[in-house]
């Protein structure tokens, strides 16, 4: 096997072989068809400047972490325990943004995203395994992202809710239109529906008149979150829900797209700005998922309504609760922008696990009708026979099984950007490595017990 090239101060353009402490080979590009495709400053450049090139795949990331699967979690914790929760989301996007930084060192390093990593470290039927778990996490996103679009077009628009998840499979069409015209054309889109989000929330906030000094209270985290089973569900479903198992194999990808010199400041640099643009849109991120957590203490468990614990709920009671003529309307807006944003980027993340983890390539129609129609199906079956309600408790359930997930994604990330030979002098430091493992420990520990909890009714 061959050894890495060390890379010293004195020889700055040094790199390392990429192929090295890998079973296989580097065989090809993540997403070929925009790797690369961006270009950013040469050394010399104003931080400002390099800043810009880089800023982009953040908000694609966070996107995941707004998706209409975590409004169900969060309307039902802020109804039921006010702003207790708050301090799940806090330590959940603390989370996000280590793990989410090392999918970018991944990228950047090792020219590889989180599958191809996968594929190249592990046998074929491990691979295989990691590959299905995955596939699952990604259509139990969909599923969400289905639901919370075909919720959001009936409350604006009084479709019924059957043929808005029909609806939801036309966004195929628009996905593949705009990856054909530039990676920053689907950037830019996602970046201004994010901030469409963002400015429903502030208004919502407002509207809603929350009790500023309890939510600073919420942010420190309680016993009861552990003692009260109820709240715990709630709180793993807060972790599934915000630490999205398909963001880091999305990150490790797209982090490729800015074209970089392999050298080891180029690298470093990358590196850098790279966490820079994720850690400051996850903290948006973190705003959004809080707001609507606070937004459901403040209007529904304030005024002693804390069995809301679905979007069409919230939808009907926001208005004649906080007295705000445009509150349930905001409110379907951002959950419109919210599903249509997640569409993007889960169309993106569904092509990179196909091609990273099984080495083949499908046309990308063909690959998005596949996901639409796992995620489809269940969401029509459930919606003709159950409703409203049946709607909710997948969208809830489907972020507990993105929970589960989140151990099989993470622990390879962890464990890959810990090895001296696959990292080089990029390798996580001791101290870092050590918190990665203890991140790792809380997400596999509540995991195990979510399926204890399950199986057992305990």
């Amino acid at each position: 096997m061959s050894q890495p090239i060390p890379v010293s101060s004195s020889s700055p353009t040094a790199s390392f072989n990429q192929d090295a402490g890998w079973r296989y080979p580097r065989r090809a590009n993540s997403l070929s068809e925009v790797y690369a495709s961006i270009m950013v400053p040469p050394e010399g450049a104003s931080f400002w400047r390099k800043l810009w090139a880089f800023t982009g795949p953040g908000l694609m990331v966070a996107v995941g972490y707004m998706d209409p699967g975590n409004w169900a979690t969060d309307i039902e914790g802020g109804a039921k325990y006010g702003y207790m929760l708050l301090s799940v989301i806090l330590i959940s996007n603390f989370f996000a943004m280590l793990l989410q930084h090392l999918s970018v060192k991944l990228g950047i390093v090792t020219g590889r995203d989180l599958a191809q990593a996968c594929r190249d470290h592990y046998s074929k039927p491990v691979s295989f395994v990691l590959w299905l778990l995955c596939e699952i996490a990604i259509a139990a996103c969909d599923l969400a992202e289905v639901i919370g679009s075909a919720i959001a077009i009936n409350l604006l628009f009084g479709i019924p809710l059957t043929w808005g998840v029909v609806l939801t499979i036309a966004d195929v069409l628009v996905v593949l239109y705009f990856q054909s015209k530039g990676f920053r054309i689907i950037e830019s889109i996602v970046a201004g529906l994010v901030f469409v989000i963002f400015g429903c929330f502030v208004y919502e906030i407002i509207a809603s008149n929350p009790d500023y000094f309890a939510m600073a209270r919420g942010l420190i985290p309680k016993p009861e979150i552990v003692t009260d089973p109820s709240a715990l569900y709630l709180a793993i479903g807060i972790l599934g829900a915000t630490v999205m198992p398909h963001n880091l194999y999305l990150h490790s990808s797209i982090v490729q797209t800015r074209a970089i010199e392999p050298t080891e400041p180029a690298r470093r640099s990358a590196i850098k700005f790279a966490t820079i643009d994720s850690t400051v849109a996850l903290f948006l991120a973190f705003f959004v998922n809080g707001a609507i957590l606070v937004v459901s203490a403040a209007a529904f468990h304030s005024n002693n309504l804390r069995d809301v614990a679905d979007i069409y709920d919230a939808h009907k009671l926001l208005t004649p609760v906080l007295g705000a003529g445009a509150a349930s309307v905001v409110f379907a807006i951002a959950l419109l922008a919210s599903g249509q944003n997640s569409t993007l980027t889960g169309t993106l993340a569904g092509q990179i696990v196909m091609e990273g983890f099984l080495d083949i390539k499908l046309k990308p129609w063909i690959r998005r009708l596949i996901t639409r129609a796992i995620a489809v199906v269940p969401a029509l079956i459930v919606t003709i026979l159950y409703g409203e309600k049946g709607t909710s408790d997948l969208l809830v359930l489907s972020q507990v099984i993105l929970s589960m997930q989140l151990s099989f994604a993470v622990i390879p990330l962890v464990l890959f950007t810990g090895n001296k030979l696959k990292m080089g002098v990029f390798v996580n430091k001791p101290w870092l490595q050590a918190i990665c493992w203890t991140v790792s420990a809380i997400i596999l520990s509540l995991n195990g017990y979510l399926l204890f909890q399950f199986f057992t009714g305990v």
